[in-house]
């Protein structure tokens, strides 16, 4: 897992599989998770509450998401 700190002074965890080309970053801030983009560290994040992402989490472990991919 890389890490990058991006302006907010959060840490960004990237996963170890990013080949440095457009992937998503998250950070934890508070209870909510950030999403970025790793060519806009800067640039806009969207915000979820932990649960939120723990559900999504949830739906991607049981395949109900495989269909995007």
């Amino acid at each position: 897992m890389e890490e990058i700190t991006a302006s907010e002074g959060l840490t960004w965890r990237v996963s170890r599989t990013c080949d440095g080309g457009a992937c998503v970053m998250v950070a934890r801030d508070g209870e909510f998770i950030l999403f970025g983009n790793t060519t806009q560290p800067d640039g806009p994040k969207v915000s979820y509450t932990r649960a939120e992402v723990a559900a999504f989490a949830e739906g991607i472990r049981r395949g109900d998401f495989d269909d995007l991919f």
